[in-house]
């Protein structure tokens, strides 16, 4: 994947409120923004709404590592990775630009503001993600320069959201790189369940409601997308975490159909489905098989 956004200067990047890019602007100075020494104050502590992770070692969550390791042995699968996620502390990537520059009464350059912008990625469909990494050591590995800000997932996600970003992809680089699709990411934003669409019963009457009236399709069945694979590093095959197509429909359609009526009856089902409220938040990406229906 290559980068979007997350250069300095770059033309997608958002801009924090105010008030947190002026306390980002002065870490490192001796004084907070009135002018008080930071010494001999304690910042720990619950009460302090900045530092909800205290003691954080910069560690994998145990409970995301156990959870990819399982599906990387075959034992798991991408729901409980989603799982794991809902109560787990990950790493996003910022960069910081200057934005504006001055000299200082010593005549030295300093900052007058400062952005501070999650760095983003373009995903080989074009599509905007949004990396989190479950260690500080993996987003070191990764890129050098970025600065880690811990986050709980859910709040990443919302992140993700929030930057027009429909994947949120987990330790890109590493030895096992997972993606979150845009429902799994909407689902940990909103903190909720998610169970994969080519595991979903209720698509299942969804989709048969889509194929009732077209009189070419004699049957129609729900797999698991080829792009829901993905390889480590290793190029060992992990049955989920890739970035899709998730679902797989494979239409039985009357032998000796027209190659045009053929294309028409897909095109149908398609925009049948697309206007499925249902379906098209469950479903990331999609890909129609055709095949003859046996007599």
């Amino acid at each position: 994947m290559a980068h979007d956004g997350g250069s300095p200067g770059g033309e997608k990047q958002r801009r924090l409120p105010g008030h947190i890019a002026a306390a980002l602007a002065r870490a490192g100075s001796g004084t907070d923004s009135a002018g008080q020494p930071w010494a001999g104050r304690d910042l720990a502590g619950e009460g302090n709404p900045l530092h909800q992770f205290d003691d954080d070692d910069g560690l994998a969550d145990a409970g995301v590592t156990a959870a990819l390791g399982a599906l990387a042995a075959g034992e798991g699968d991408e729901a409980g990775v989603h799982r794991a996620l809902a109560s787990a502390r990950v790493f996003v990537a910022v960069v910081a630009s200057l934005a504006e520059g001055g000299l200082g009464e010593h005549g030295f350059a300093e900052d007058k503001e400062a952005d501070m912008a999650l760095v983003t990625l373009t995903a080989p469909d074009g599509r905007k993600a949004l990396p989190a990494f479950t260690s500080v050591e993996r987003l070191a590995a990764w890129h050098a320069e970025v600065r880690p800000v811990a986050v709980h997932a859910p709040r990443a996600a919302l992140s993700a959201v929030s930057e027009g970003a429909e994947l949120l992809v987990l330790d890109p680089g590493a030895e096992l790189t997972f993606v979150l699709r845009r429902p799994a990411v909407w689902a940990l934003a909103q903190q909720r369940p998610w169970t994969p669409s080519y595991a979903d019963p209720e698509l299942v009457a969804e989709v048969g409601r889509a194929v009732e009236g077209l009189a070419p399709v004699r049957g129609v069945e729900i797999s698991v997308g080829a792009g829901v694979a993905s390889r480590d590093a290793a190029g060992r095959v992990i049955a989920g975490g890739g970035p899709g197509p998730e679902l797989r429909l494979t239409l039985a359609l009357t032998p000796g159909l027209p190659s045009e009526a053929v294309r028409e009856t897909v095109a149908e089902l398609h925009g049948r489905l697309a206007g499925s409220k249902r379906f098209a938040e469950a479903v990331d990406s999609l890909e129609v098989k055709v095949r003859p229906a046996q007599d």
